[in-house]
């Protein structure tokens, strides 16, 4: 069995498109049609289902995807174990909510000074892209500030849970009680990130429980342009702790401790289960699960 024919494989299963699988590989949809006839003529059984213009693995096919992953690994191994020259280099695709990616920009540098050759391509994106991108091989990890997940098809690299808090300006009514109500917090205007996204989610599905909602002022992905708002006094948000820490450090933001408000976010790495875990991978896994 060719390896190219193994290689097309798991592009036709992992896109579920001949079309898609041939515009990556830079082949003809013709040539792809025939690398994946040869599969199952070689292998005597029918590896997709097609029927309407969609392709689906059938289960035979999901049995050769798992030995397909395995062999394509272990190629990869054996090519990175062949190199005369053994510098880390390549380039490493990180999907993660957005807030996270300017956490993660203030601390590169160090990366980048340990591992010139390698580099890293962000994605900002919602929790259900996240997995769409890596269930397609278009990522090779993602950083999830979510609900907690967990899914066996992916391997969990690491998980910590992260708090969340209001916040409003040090000089605030409610900054000096020791507790307020959330009726209390939302008589003042909202600075919020984009509607859907991670904890901006979870918080709009708790006040959707009490039969509430916020109309913000501002709906924006830097969580540095809203603490300088709220900072000045001009509304209050809801945050990360990690994103309003230099800020309530420094006495311009005050956290708010609501009554019978608690959301729960986890903040966790996975890449697939199937996925070689490169060289050039492993060194962004470790400074990723460190941040």
């Amino acid at each position: 069995m060719e390896l190219r024919n193994l290689k097309t494989f798991i592009y036709v299963a992992e896109l579920s498109s001949f079309t898609g699988a041939a515009q990556r590989l830079g082949f003809s949809q013709s040539t792809v049609s025939f690398q994946i006839k040869q599969m199952e003529e070689e292998l005597n059984t029918r590896l997709f289902e097609r029927i309407h213009h969609t392709v689906k693995l059938t289960d035979r096919g999901r049995e050769v995807l798992r030995y397909a992953y395995r062999m394509d690994k272990l190629t990869q191994e054996l090519s990175w174990e062949l190199k005369q020259e053994k510098e880390i280099t390549g380039h490493v695709r990180l999907a993660m909510a957005d807030s996270l990616c300017r956490h993660l920009g203030s601390t590169f540098r160090d990366f980048w000074m340990r591992y010139p050759g390698i580099s890293l391509k962000l994605i900002a994106a919602g929790t259900e892209e996240m997995f769409r991108l890596l269930n397609q091989n278009e990522v090779d990890l993602v950083f999830t500030l979510d609900n907690h997940i967990y899914n066996p098809e992916y391997r969990l690299i690491r998980e910590e849970q992260v708090e969340t808090h209001f916040v409003v300006w040090a000089d605030c009514p409610l900054a000096g009680k020791k507790t307020v109500s959330i009726h209390d917090v939302l008589c003042y205007p909202f600075f919020l990130t984009e509607k859907g996204m991670s904890y901006r989610r979870l918080m709009d599905e708790a006040l959707g429980a009490r039969s509430l909602e916020i109309t913000p002022m501002l709906e924006v992905g830097d969580t540095e342009i809203i603490c300088q708002l709220v900072g000045q006094g001009a509304g209050c948000s809801f945050l990360p702790d990690y994103a309003t820490a230099a800020a309530v450090n420094a006495g311009k933001l005050v956290r708010l401790h609501v009554e019978e408000f608690e959301i729960k976010i986890w903040k966790q790495l996975f890449c697939h289960r199937d996925k070689w875990v490169s060289p050039q991978l492993q060194p962004v896994m470790d400074y990723c699960a460190g941040l």
